[in-house]
């Protein structure tokens, strides 16, 4: 349950922080005090849009802090260990907006993406405004509903029809390709026929590119390198060469080595050097007697390289990518000329699987037909608690033609508020205050399905009074019994069931006018009732009065 809600610099709050009962907690003022500031603040710390604009006038940022006890909801305990986030009794989430728009949310003080805020707040908190009553007129609800009701049996029903459902999309998209695929087949084929077999017939070979250049420039310079090589080997080779010198000056050096041992290590290397060089020598001039351009060589090649090079540019920069290509040309050929083959046997499976989709469909129709009419009929005994005795809730179930992701079902609400009226459609019968009501019906019937122990009611109220007020407090605070209800009211009927009461005012000092938070003693509850009650009117009857609401509402409280 929340703990603590603490607000900084939002709008015209400055700074506040307020405690929370574990039942039914209230907050009134007057209008203009600042209760939706409170909630929208409430909202932003949950994860909803936040705006730069709300940033106190004179400040940089405003930030909200709220504190949960998360005590036994193994539901967040998990997305704590699934953030890497340190496990404890309290929940800290905080948002702090600066200035320039940007947003820094923490869970217990590591920082997490807004997304990661947002599924610890669905898990904690379900506020309920008239937004939210607008919400059941939307097409889609009465399903989502229904689906949420029961959902521990319908769930697992449900997920495998999506599977299907999945697979099913996946086959009918496969079919349509096919069957395009087929109107085009012999452009196709004959474009990949042409392809396979110019690949095919360059008959290209693992590293011959490689090869080829190498090959090329040795043609390409072959001028150079001949100068090179005769040059080299008449250095060698000449009169007066490097040999002969050689020669000589091993020869001088022999003639002296008698009366010198010392110079035996010098004519050695002279020996091994002559020997060597020579070997050199023979070597060039193999080369200069065997090699020769050979232009009709270099042709050859430089077209092998040009072939190399059209293909590479066309099927892949490299002898494995064009193998590949080739592979996937030769596969998708044969899938083609077996094309007929192929749209038949996708034919047969989507048809087993539409069977296999249908039968899903049907279970999932059968337990919402089920469902929704327990579901409605909790819901009617909620509304004739809520000062409509004679009210219907029927919720109808109608198979569509066509399959859709959550089924075959149009589910809608209907409505009657009185007896011998013909039941409609809830979005054309149900006045402001009668969809408040049933708003609340619905909402007390689901509050164990939805495993949230904390709700929020931002005037709820709207569009009722006298002894619908009283009802619809009755059943709030039931609600209250099971889980922590947090309320915004205008209505003193509503405000006397609660367990705390929490005063929204308005206050100026120093020139300027804030947002003020304060818990209410008996006494204080007692003044703001006959407040809401009479306005400034102010009497003993009218104290009295309050006095009576405050003391029914806990008569009510003990008796239940």
């Amino acid at each position: 349950m929340l703990q603590s809600l603490h607000v900084h610099n939002f709008a015209l709050i400055e700074d506040a922080k307020i405690d929370f009962a574990p039942g039914f907690n209230i907050f009134t003022g007057e209008t203009g005090a600042g209760k939706s500031i409170l909630i929208d603040a409430f909202g932003v710390v949950l994860g909803n849009r936040a705006s730069a604009d709300y940033i106190r006038s004179g400040a940089d940022s405003f930030w909200v802090q709220a504190v949960f006890d998360i005590s036994g909801l193994t539901a967040v305990k998990a997305l704590l260990a699934e953030q890497g986030i340190d496990e404890e009794d309290e929940l800290f989430l905080r948002r702090r907006i600066l200035a320039n728009g940007k947003s820094q949310a923490t869970v217990n003080g590591v920082q997490v993406p807004l997304a990661v805020l947002k599924s610890f707040s669905e898990a904690l908190v379900d506020i309920h405004g008239q937004h939210e009553n607008q919400a059941l007129l939307k097409t889609d609800a009465p399903l989502l509903l229904v689906d949420l009701y029961r959902r521990d049996d319908i769930t697992p029903v449900r997920r495998a029809y999506q599977e299907l459902y999945n697979a099913y999309l996946a086959t009918q998209a496969k079919l349509t390709q096919l069957e395009n695929t087929g109107s085009e087949r012999e452009r196709i084929l004959d474009r990949l026929d042409w392809e396979i077999k110019e690949i095919t017939d360059a008959a290209l070979e693992a590293g011959e590119l490689e090869t080829l250049q190498e090959e090329a420039k040795r043609l390409q310079n072959s001028g150079k390198i001949m100068a090179a090589v005769s040059g080299a080997h008449d250095l060698l080779d000449a009169d007066r060469g490097i040999l002969e010198n050689l020669a000589a000056a091993k020869d001088q050096l022999t003639a002296v080595l008698r009366y010198d041992e010392r110079l035996g290590g010098a004519c050695e290397s002279m020996e091994s050097s002559w020997i060597t060089l020579d070997e050199c020598r023979r070597e060039l001039s193999d080369y200069l007697s065997g090699e020769e351009y050979d232009g009709q060589r270099a042709a050859t090649v430089e077209n092998r390289l040009d072939l190399w090079y059209r293909l590479q540019k066309k099927y892949g920069d490299s002898y494995e990518a064009i193998t590949a290509y080739l592979q996937q040309a030769q596969q998708q050929a044969d899938e083609l000329t077996q094309l007929e083959a192929n749209i038949a046997k996708t034919k047969q499976l989507l048809t087993q699987q539409k069977n296999e989709l249908e039968q899903q469909a049907q279970q999932l129709t059968k337990l919402r037909c089920k469902y929704a009419a327990e579901l409605a009929s909790k819901v009617t005994e909620h509304i004739h608690d809520l000062a409509m005795p004679e009210g219907k809730f029927e919720i109808s179930v109608t198979a569509k033609e066509a399959f859709g992701k959550t089924g075959k079902d149009e589910l809608t609400f209907l409505f009657t508020a009185n007896l011998g009226e013909t039941i409609r459609p809830l979005l054309k019968v149900a006045s402001g205050g009668e969809l408040s009501r049933v708003a609340l019906a619905i909402k007390t019937v689901l509050l164990n399905a939805s495993g949230v122990p904390t709700m929020v009611f931002d005037e709820i109220d709207t569009g009722v009074g006298g002894v619908t007020a009283q009802k619809m407090a009755e059943k709030i605070a039931v609600i209250a019994t099971v889980g922590q209800v947090l309320c915004i009211t205008h209505l003193p009927q509503i405000a006397s069931f609660a367990d705390r009461h929490i005063l929204i005012h308005k206050e100026s000092a120093d020139g300027r006018t804030s947002t003020g938070l304060a818990t209410l003693d008996a006494e204080g509850r007692i003044r703001e009732l006959m407040r809401m009650t009479v306005g400034d009117n102010v009497s003993e009857v009218a104290y009295a009065n309050a006095k009576e609401l405050l003391a029914a509402a806990v008569k009510y409280k003990q008796a239940r």
